[in-house]
């Protein structure tokens, strides 16, 4: 008596990403808030399968007019809108070339600052914690043996 308990599989995911002009995805937002008027709560992934199942329950001819009311986009990301901020102008030419032929100054450079010396613990001693109580070795183990 072997029973093979096949549970019904769940379908496999996918995860992708596309172009949307501003108005159909403002259009999301309506629909999502049409959906909360008539008492049920929609995600944005819920609208768009709803969306491909009436197109698939579509005649030919609706399924057609459907697609051809629809304006082709150019594929790939959006281009940024360009910046707010002016850009810079360059130096006339006058004042580069005037540069250019001066001579260059020697500067005096600073000796690299030495950072200060650490000042090792003794050798004897067990460093101590920020608490100021002694620290154990790594293990658990104290720092210094007793005699036995």
């Amino acid at each position: 008596m072997s029973e093979s308990k096949s549970a019904p599989r769940k379908p496999k995911l996918v995860r992708d990403s596309f172009t949307i002009p501003k108005t159909e995805y403002a259009a999301i937002d309506e629909l999502k808030t049409r959906a909360i008027a008539l008492g049920t709560s929609v995600k944005k992934s819920e609208l768009l399968r709803a969306g491909l199942m009436a197109l698939v329950g579509m005649s030919d001819a609706a399924f057609k007019a459907a697609v051809a009311a629809v304006p082709t986009l150019k594929p790939g990301r959006p281009q940024a809108e360009p910046a707010s901020t002016p850009v810079p102008k360059p130096a006339p030419a006058r004042k580069a070339a005037a540069r250019k032929a001066a001579p260059k100054k020697a500067v005096a450079t600073k000796p690299a600052a030495r950072k200060p010396a650490v000042k090792a613990a003794p050798a004897s001693a067990p460093p101590e914690s920020p608490s100021g109580a002694p620290r154990r070795a790594r293990g658990g183990a104290a720092t210094t043996r007793r005699p036995s």
